[in-house]
């Protein structure tokens, strides 16, 4: 078993988990400032989307889900907060 490949992915879910949080935390403050809806709707996409990233992150490294499932509950969160992201968009538009 090539012991590299789990490295890097850990790795790489942690840059995720990271950059992920950053994203919520800022548009949520943003949200906040400005009261916009959009802003607040993007900051929960956008957390789901991290969300999504950790529940794999940790069900790769604990052996209590098989990797299929991980695989569709990542991908089922990343759908939903790209769905809640769009809708951000498309809620912010209409406001201006």
């Amino acid at each position: 078993m090539n012991t590299e490949l789990p490295f890097a992915v850990v790795a790489l879910k942690t840059v995720t988990l990271v950059l992920g949080c950053l994203v919520t935390y800022f548009a949520a403050k943003a949200a906040r400032r400005t009261g916009v809806t959009g802003l607040g709707y993007l900051a929960v996409g956008f957390g789901v989307v991290t969300l999504g990233s950790l529940l794999a992150g940790v069900a790769h490294q604990l052996p209590l889900f098989a990797s299929d499932t991980a695989l569709v509950v990542e991908t089922a969160l990343t759908a939903v907060g790209f769905a809640i992201i769009t809708l951000s968009l498309y809620v912010t538009r209409q406001s201006v």
